[in-house]
């Protein structure tokens, strides 16, 4: 038996940051891993996902240049070269992140972590105790269970691909959906984007909802809405996905991007008495404890629509701040975080709907639009459309909700998300000077 003073079971972002900031302060932390560490952000999330669409923008740039004077060039594309630069690059990450870990004087150890009680770890023949032990084993993809489910892939498989599918089928409406059926298209595929209900993203605003929407349209993509799987089955040229209704839809590649689901289970939990919600999810409240004192539990393991890897790693320190720093109160405000979708065009957002808005404050609500071609677009026969959203409250005017589709959203949302987050209000917005020309200037010049 190993006595320590934190227990980090999962190496993703937010069990990293925790055990670091811990071992800082001068806590005996250990992190305990059975897969690649980095968790899904490195391996198959943010990390990989964001280098294939840099190669999908590239495409959409090599379609335009010749609308900039250059010479016609259609250059073959090659995803198993991609693929093995990306796994290189991975690979070189997780090797940063073993040796930060070990720099602030954190431990690892390799193998599945079981809970024997509250403050007890099994690794193999192996026990560990802290009177701290932190639940951060994230998510996996969900596969629906119906007939047939094996043919496809999840996003964990979209990285391990070697060649471009012709006509890829991606189920889903969510972020990894519209993310990688935005990749396919952008490559040169056709790709069909089926989603269960009547509109992507369900709980973004409703002018990025239908902005993306009417984009992936006119990039060609198929999007079939009110689409319910009931099977999949081998077909000639692939696979075919049948619908409630009878609908069919073919394609060369399945792809099943239908949410995730927590990492909980043969962890324990129940031995040491941590309750669970019922999909799984563990229960915490706003300072991560469970209902176990001493147990503790962040990222996507906890759910909710807050699933980003800069919210566990503000999460993971802020309670090793707590418990360790001498800082008490110290705990992440959920509220107003920002985020990106990186679609073709990208989406960047910042606090509430136009929809929530008005459910929280009523009349008080009071929104400016924008729509407009980008510059960039001037030369081009290709056009995207970018469509902006501020959304204010009371007299005032204080801007409590930011929302962006269109070239540039992605890297714009930062700086305005700090000015909500401040409090600011459209007449502050309206004394900044804009920087001309760029997207960034129609949220300042807004009437």
């Amino acid at each position: 038996m190993r006595d320590l003073d934190f227990i980090v079971i999962g190496g993703g972002s937010g069990g990293l940051a925790a055990a670091r900031r811990a071992a800082r302060y001068g806590a005996r932390s250990l992190v305990i891993e059975a897969g690649a560490l980095g968790g899904t952000c490195v391996n198959v999330g943010c990390v990989p996902k964001k280098l294939s669409w840099h190669a999908a923008v590239l495409a959409e740039i090599f379609h335009d240049a010749e609308d900039y004077g250059f010479e016609p060039t259609r250059p073959a594309f090659d995803l198993g070269r991609l693929r093995r630069a990306r796994d290189a690059y991975v690979a070189r990450l997780r090797g940063i992140y073993a040796t930060n870990l070990e720099r602030d004087g954190a431990e690892r150890v390799e193998g599945w972590a079981t809970l024997l009680d509250a403050q007890t770890v099994a690794v193999g023949d192996e026990r560990y105790r802290a009177p701290h032990v932190l639940i951060a084993t994230g998510g996996r993809p969900h596969v629906p269970d119906v007939p047939g489910a094996e043919l496809g892939i999840t996003s964990d498989g979209f990285f391990e691909l070697e060649r471009l599918p012709e006509r890829p089928l991606v189920v889903g409406a969510g972020y990894v959906a519209v993310e990688l059926a935005g990749i396919f298209q952008a490559l040169g595929a056709r790709a069909t984007l089926a989603a269960r209900g009547r509109e992507l993203l369900r709980y973004f605003d409703p002018m990025l909802r239908a902005g993306l929407a009417e984009e992936l349209t006119q990039a060609g993509a198929t999007l079939a809405f009110g689409f319910d799987p009931v099977r999949a089955e081998r077909s000639p040229n692939g696979v075919r996905l049948v619908s409630g209704d009878g609908r069919v839809l073919e394609g060369d590649c399945l792809l099943w991007a239908t949410g995730r689901e927590p990492r909980t289970a043969n962890l324990g939990l129940e031995a040491a008495g941590v309750l669970l919600d019922p999909e799984g999810y563990v229960l915490v409240d706003e300072f991560q404890n469970t209902n176990v004192p001493g147990v503790y539990a962040l990222g996507d393991v906890i759910g909710g629509d807050r699933q980003l890897t800069p919210v566990a790693i503000a999460a993971g320190r802020k309670l090793a701040d707590r418990v360790f720093g001498g800082q008490p109160e110290a705990r992440l405000d959920y509220n107003d975080v920002p985020s990106v979708v990186f679609s073709h065009p990208p989406i960047g957002t910042v606090g509430l709907s136009e929809v929530a808005a008005r459910e929280r404050f009523g009349d008080a609500v009071r929104v400016y639009t924008t729509e407009f071609t980008s510059l960039y677009h001037g030369v081009t026969r290709r056009k995207t459309r970018s469509r902006m959203k501020l959304v204010v409250t009371g007299p005032e005017e204080r801007v409590v909700g930011i929302h962006t589709i269109g070239l540039g959203s992605d890297e714009l949302i930062q700086g305005f998300a700090v000015a909500l987050k401040l409090g600011a209000t459209k007449a502050d917005l309206d004394r900044t000077v804009a920087i001309h020309p760029t997207a960034a200037e129609e949220l300042v010049t807004l009437r």
